[in-house]
């Protein structure tokens, strides 16, 4: 059992923490010292902070269990602080256990619904491609982008995989993940770490995972309604999420696990993945806005109006276009945090570009570096889970609990950025374990090998075995309150 406060609360002095950037030999303990500081948090919490469990958690050469153990423990002591600040009390102790922590990193594939595993919404033509100058990956998993990539080639609706082959085969693999970002299809050429470091994206990237910059002044101090006396540490937080997949999801759930009342805005014009939503719907209550009509944008707006928080996981530009950019947002409401998840981060040429954990794996080196690591002449080799968007989602989720510090320390309204990419770049430069060995280890594959980590609720859609949340916190221990039932279940207003 390790105390991250008495492990490296001295090895580094916090006015130089940022200039460490060889990351490679850094511990688990080291990098949450590492990350908190740079945020600007108060180095004292760090001692309420212990880790158990060691070892690479998947059979990966990446350190997957590093980051794990590692995004879900800031997400939970960020709002252990919160917690402190609004009950004045020292920071209640945080546990995170590094097999726990792995396996929610694997929740949407590790539940059981009325005794029937999760299914994952993969389609039949995505994947890995051979082109005639390498290879692209394409996703498949929403109909328009599967439309999309069929257009794209010149394939009918009803194409095989095999007739898709063939059509790839005609492209080079970047002329066809350009074209790609033109239309709408999301296809990712294959890259080692060589070809994608020359790339200006590549160096647009930050070279820190979560960014918070201050978008207008305010008075300090929490949200009014976040009173002391609570069992949860942001019970109360009023968080408003538009988001869709893996990473922003997993942001809204954190926060919902620690107590935040949060509504889940999808739109009723495009289609939903029902096997990742009953796990990532977890604590979240449930509502259908058509942001094309003048109704469903007046019902936004006046729940916006009262948010404390609000996230949103679509392609960049796209609501600020219509009027919900994070300087509008803090315009209509002084204070708000506006969380922003994206692919490849608020720079650059790729930034308004879809992407998902796949695609950024693809086009950044991390699959060939994989398949080099595992060394049975594979092109390509993807990591065990979608490490990046588990990651990014509750870095997302520590960045946003970091800017409520900063807004009750030093007023204002905050934007947090976290992206795919970003999170990729910082899993990197932790560097890989070498040798075949390390994937040999467990990687769990079926819910009943997990069965000590899941907890039974019952759904709108029949009984629910899921991953409980790995983090505990002493006197205010995470749960989720609310179970997932049908899109839109629920009427647009705050709790």
């Amino acid at each position: 059992m390790q105390a991250v406060g008495k492990s490296i609360i001295n090895a580094v002095d916090s006015t130089d923490i940022k200039e460490l950037v060889d990351r490679t030999n850094f511990t688990t303990e080291d990098s949450i010292r590492y990350l908190w500081i740079s945020l600007g948090l108060p180095p004292k919490a760090l001692s309420s902070l212990t880790l158990t469990g060691d070892g690479p958690g998947l059979p990966s050469s990446f350190k997957i269990g590093h980051l794990a153990q590692t995004s879900i423990a800031l997400s939970a002591l960020t709002a252990a602080l919160i917690h402190s600040i609004r009950n004045n009390i020292p920071v209640p102790c945080v546990t995170v256990p590094l097999e726990h922590a792995v396996i929610e990193f694997k929740s949407e594939r590790l539940y059981l619904l009325d005794g029937k595993p999760a299914t994952l919404p993969w389609g039949l033509i995505g994947g890995l491609h051979k082109t005639a100058d390498g290879y692209v990956r394409i996703h498949d998993s929403f109909p328009n982008h599967r439309e999309g990539a069929l257009k794209l080639l010149g394939c009918p609706t009803t194409a095989t995989r095999s007739d898709v082959a063939q059509a790839v085969l005609k492209w080079n693999a970047v002329d066809l993940e350009t074209a790609a970002f033109q239309n709408n299809a999301v296809i990712s050429a294959l890259r080692s770490y060589n070809e994608w470091d020359v790339l200006p994206q590549a160096q647009a990237i930050s070279n820190f995972p979560i960014t918070i910059r201050k978008i207008a002044d305010g008075p300090p101090g929490l949200p009014p309604h976040l009173k002391a006396g609570n069992d949860r540490c942001l019970r109360g937080l009023k968080v408003l999420e538009l988001s869709r997949v893996i990473a922003a999801p997993v942001a809204g759930k954190t926060l919902a696990a620690h107590g935040a009342d949060v509504i889940w805005v999808t739109s009723p014009n495009l289609p939903d993945l029902p096997a990742l939503d009953r796990d990532l719907g977890r604590g979240k209550r449930t509502v259908q806005l058509d942001l094309i009509s003048e109704e469903g944008c007046s019902r936004l707006r006046n729940l916006a109006r009262d948010a404390d928080v609000f996230i949103q996981g679509y392609r960049p530009g796209s609501l600020a276009a219509k009027g919900y950019s994070p300087e509008e947002l803090a315009k209509l409401h002084p204070g708000i945090i506006y969380a922003t998840m994206s692919a490849y981060g608020p720079d650059g040429p790729w930034s308004k570009n879809r992407g998902f954990d796949s695609l950024v794996q693809t086009c950044s080196g991390m699959n060939v570096s994989e398949a080099e690591h595992f060394g049975e002449g594979e092109a390509a080799r993807p990591t065990p889970c979608q490490a990046l968007d588990h990651a990014a989602g509750y870095f997302l989720a520590a960045g946003t609990s970091a800017a409520l510090y900063k807004k009750a320390t030093e007023g204002g309204s905050y934007a947090v950025d976290v992206s795919l990419a970003g999170t990729m770049k910082y899993l990197r430069s932790l560097g890989q374990y070498e040798g075949k060995t390390v994937f040999d280890c467990w990687d769990p594959k079926k819910p009943e090998e997990v069965e000590k980590y899941l907890e039974t609720r019952d759904t709108g859609f029949g009984e629910l075995r899921a991953v409980r949340h790995s983090a505990s916190v002493e006197g205010a221990m995470p749960g989720w309150d609310i179970m997932p039932q049908q899109l839109g279940s629920d009427r647009p207003e705050w709790l």
